[in-house]
Order: structure tokens, then sequence, then C-alpha cells
């Protein structure tokens, strides 16, 4: 980022493009976790060198994982072999610090509820005011001596003191794949079979990167379960590019009618592609193709051509497959034409930031018609934005939904402490010149 931590947008005509955004965040957390605990070296490909997934690899560094970077780029590692330790982790010397990743600690908290050391985990002020509760009750469930210690009641830092772990049936009351995956990973470490009971289906790359590694996982319906005892057989992985990354750059072509946009290589899960469907509801022109299969994966390219975008309901159980896209897609409900409403969204408000609240003040700024709800908003579309002075609160996500907002607005856009891009994507600003032709 420049000096002053801030951008600056200037509106934008049509555009045609070609990128690959970097590697998918969700499973380059879960990769330095299970490749760590494998039973010898495994080589990981197109790893995001985001700070939250530079967090999770040292962390794993510091619980006795060795790594080595094979390749890397300006921002750190993208391609690294990591020695496995055969499900036998060091207790580490000093306090982990997960950084503004929400997704590690949770992860992290899965795998040393089981150690037999103590351990604590940490975060920035922002990590360290979300709610942990919802980890902390199933793992307590299945023994682990877990505090949270934070100034806020049930948030980090988290001290873990070592416990054996017995098996447990969960049923999650509401959905999320974190906390689906913390259950998972102490499962392994507990002595029988432990499930998890998922409301709606929820991202599912834990479950595919375990079967990958050689971990057996059943899966009944809306259940999902693992014997403990296992360890994971080390293997070569290679990353897709972020759905959740490229999603900024959907809405910046497929709102834009002289606009067309290739991406390559992009994630295609069925349980992230949510983003696609809504897309597709509004309107957008984009087709797909999957490429490859491999890594227990789906990835393929992503054809873009802008078109006129119609508002759309997002809700009910769509939302947990959509949750990290909603502050983009609230954006294209602003260039749309009709009503866009988000509801059953309210998880958003424990996010880096309030994003309900910081999509809406942001939207309101840039002169569009939005009304906040407990759960989610309603934009009016149709009104021509305007250039304003925005804050992104030191949300990541905030910060570039509003970048691409400024493409389609009259006069100057500015974003002050946009720094937290880096938290997730890190060459934001190099992509944004080879989609737009231009600097910020």
């Amino acid at each position: 980022m420049n000096s002053s931590h801030s951008l600056t947008i200037h509106p934008a005509g049509g555009f045609s493009a070609e990128l690959t955004v970097p590697g998918d965040k969700s499973i380059s957390h879960r990769a330095a976790i299970i490749a760590g605990l494998a039973n010898g070296p495994s080589r990981v490909s197109n790893y995001l060198p985001s700070e939250d997934c530079l967090n999770t690899l040292r962390a794993m560094e510091s619980l006795g994982v060795a790594y080595e970077a094979i390749d890397t780029n300006q921002y750190g590692p993208t391609e690294i072999i990591i020695h496995g330790t055969s499900m036998s982790l060091s207790s580490p010397s000093k306090v982990i610090d997960c950084g503004n990743s929400g997704t590690g600690m949770r992860l992290l908290a899965g795998i040393l509820a089981g150690q037999d050391f103590e351990s604590t985990l940490t975060g920035d002020a922002s990590l360290c005011s979300r709610p942990m509760e919802r980890i902390i009750r199933p793992l307590e469930g299945m023994g682990a001596h877990l505090e949270a210690t934070g100034d806020k009641e049930g948030c980090a830092p988290l001290i873990f003191r070592g416990r054996s772990l017995a098996p447990v049936r969960y049923v999650m009351p509401v959905a999320s794949a974190q906390v689906k995956s913390a259950v998972l990973f102490a499962g392994l470490f507990a002595d029988g079979t432990t499930s998890v009971e998922q409301p709606a289906t929820t991202r599912d790359h834990t479950e595919r990167m375990l079967t990958y590694f050689g971990i057996r996982i059943g899966c009944k319906e809306n259940e999902i379960s693992i014997e403990g005892g296992q360890t994971p057989q080390a293997c070569d992985l290679d990353i897709p590019g972020d759905i959740s990354s490229a999603a900024f750059w959907l809405v910046a072509a497929a709102a834009n009618k002289n606009s067309s946009l290739t991406l390559r290589g992009v994630g295609l899960n069925p349980t992230r592609t949510a983003v696609l469907n809504v897309l597709l509801r509004m309107g957008a022109q984009i087709g797909h193709s999957v490429t490859t299969e491999g890594n227990g994966e789906p990835a393929g390219d992503l054809e873009v051509h802008g078109s006129e975008l119609q508002g759309t309901e997002i809700s009910g159980r769509e939302i947990p497959n959509l949750i990290d896209e909603i502050p983009i897609l609230g954006v294209a409900g602003a260039l749309a034409q009709g009503t866009t409403c988000i509801r059953d969204a309210a998880e958003l408000r424990v996010k880096e930031s309030d994003r309900i609240r910081t999509v809406v003040e942001n939207l309101q700024a840039m002169g569009a018609n939005v009304r906040e709800h407990d759960d989610g908003m309603t934009i009016e579309g149709g009104a021509q934005l305007r250039g304003a002075n925005l804050d992104c609160f030191g949300d990541h996500r905030i910060a570039m939904a509003f970048s691409v907002a400024g493409l389609f607005a009259d006069g100057e856009t500015n974003i002050r402490n946009t720094e937290c891009i880096a938290t997730s994507y890190p060459g934001f600003e190099d992509d944004f010149s080879k989609v737009c032709g231009r600097r910020i």
C-alpha cells in the first residue's frame, strides 16, 4: 500500500482483461495445518502469501512444523514444502499470534484443544473483540480445558491447558464451516468417532482436504464424522484461485456493459459458487468451465461480459456460503436496477468490521438509497453513485468492495486505512491496474 494507507479511485470506462487471482485463503489455512500434521513432506503450490495465511504458517512452525520456501513473490512464499510431524506437535515457546485471522484462530483452536501442553492464541485488537464462544462450547464438550481471557466475554486470548479429548456428536446451532472444522480437527485427537451435524451446507474444504490426505471421513446428509487416531498422509497440493477474491472483478465486469473479463484457474467448489448463482440471477453474463478436479477441489475459468444487472433477494440457506461476498454483492445491488434485499446475515455484524453497518454507511455516503436491518439491508438500485471520502474500518473486504464501487462513481473516491487488504489479497492494487488499465 502507499505511505498514507489509502486508495484513490477514479471512474473507469469499459475494459477487456485476463487475470489469475491468488490462491484460495480458506484452502491455504487448511493446507498449512493438515500438511503440518501429516507423516512427511508435502509440497504446497499457489499458497496465498497474505498476512492471515502467513500467520497460520508461522503458528504451525511454532508448534514444531518446519517448512521451506521453494518459490516466493514480493509478498512471501507461494510454493512451500511443509514437513509434517506425524500428529506430534511441540509445545510453543511463546504466545501464538493469529493477527487478524478468525479462520486461523478457530481452526488452530481445534488442533490445540487436544494437545498435552499449554498454549495461547491471540490476535490483533479486531480479532480479540470477535466472539469465540461457538468454538469454545463444542471443544469444552469434548473435554478441552479452554479459557477465554479477553477484555470482552468469550474473546481471545484463548488459553489451552493440555487435556485428552473424548469424542462428541455436536449439533451446530448456526451453520459455520469454521466451527465444523475446529470440531473435526479436535476429533483427530479424540479416542473414538466425533461427528458434526450442520443445519445447512457450509464450505467443505476441510472434508475435501482431509480426504485428499488419506483421512477417512463419513458423510451422511448433513452429518460429517471422523475417527480419531488417524494420521494424514503427506502429498502434493495445488491450491486453486480464490473465488472470494475473484468476486470483486466479477462485479466490476458484470455491471459494466462495455467490459469483458476472463479469470483463470478459479476454485469452483460447489459450496463456494453461490456468488455466481446470485450474479447470474441478477442477469450477469458469466460462463464457467471446470478444467481440473485435482486435489479434491474443482477449478476452472470464468468469462464475464458486462450487462445490466437487476436486483434480487439474498437470504436463507445460501447465506453461509456467501458470507464473504456480501459486501461486494451490496455494491452490485447499488449498481443494479430495482431492489436488492439481503437478510439472514446477522453474522456480518461480528466480522472484521460490522459489515452490515459499514456497507450501508459507505453506500449511503456515495448516494445510494439503502436501509439497514438487524440482519442485512435493502438497497434501491439505479441511483448514480458519487465519489466520496470513505473509511474501510480496517476491513479488507470493505476496502476492496468500495474500490470497485469507485469505478462507477462520478468523481474521485478516496478510501482510508486500506493496509488491511494485505490480510487476504496482497497484490490487489496490481490486479486492479491489470483489470482497469490504471494505477490506484
